[in-house]
């Protein structure tokens, strides 16, 4: 027979094992509930380093470039400014003609001075475009001045050429000024 005394006891314990259980496994609960709260964190955590890792790289990428073009291109406006004193010294040598006793000097002069200008151009990437009479016009790098109908040419021809062009690395600076023929296709 069963002694109440003992199934009362066995019953107090079985519920003290219970509650120690579910204790336990509330605790558990919690501690699983406190490390998926934290595995979120670090994952949370790992992408913003990701993010400022990959915007700290394309910062430096954009500034590299930002260096590179300042290098090429940033005498750009410097250059443009000396190219009316390159076209003058063109000038100045066609108008002298050839040289002469009276002139050689001088013409002398403004030639050393042409040469150390496009020598100075060179050296900082800028280099002329020189069109010829003749050559077929392309608005890419030549500028139409005016456009006249030539017997003999073509329409689309360079008939003159009134200044030229010049690159800044692989840039147009200007372009080169010329006159084309209008003559219509016969």
């Amino acid at each position: 027979m069963a002694d109440p005394e003992n199934d009362d006891f066995l019953d107090d314990i079985e519920s003290a094992e219970a509650e120690t259980y579910a204790d336990e496994l509330e605790e558990f609960s919690d501690e699983a509930m406190e490390i998926d709260a934290l595995r979120a964190e670090r994952d949370s955590l790992k992408d913003k380093w990701m993010r400022a890792l990959a915007d700290a790289e394309n910062s430096r990428k954009r500034a590299d470039k930002q260096r590179r073009e300042a290098e090429a291109y940033g005498g750009a406006k410097l250059a443009r400014d000396l190219l009316p004193i390159y076209d003058n010294l063109m000038r100045a040598l066609d108008a002298a003609g050839e040289k002469t006793e009276a002139n050689a000097a001088l013409v002398e002069g403004v030639e050393l001075t042409m040469r150390e200008l496009v020598n100075t151009f060179k050296k900082h990437g800028i280099e002329p475009i020189a069109p010829e009479v003749g050559d077929r016009f392309d608005p890419n790098i030549h500028e139409a001045m005016f456009e006249a109908p030539v017997p003999g040419t073509k329409a689309g021809e360079i008939i003159q050429v009134s200044a030229e062009g010049f690159w800044l690395s692989d840039r147009l600076l200007r372009p080169a000024q010329v006159g084309v023929s209008s003559m219509p296709a016969s």
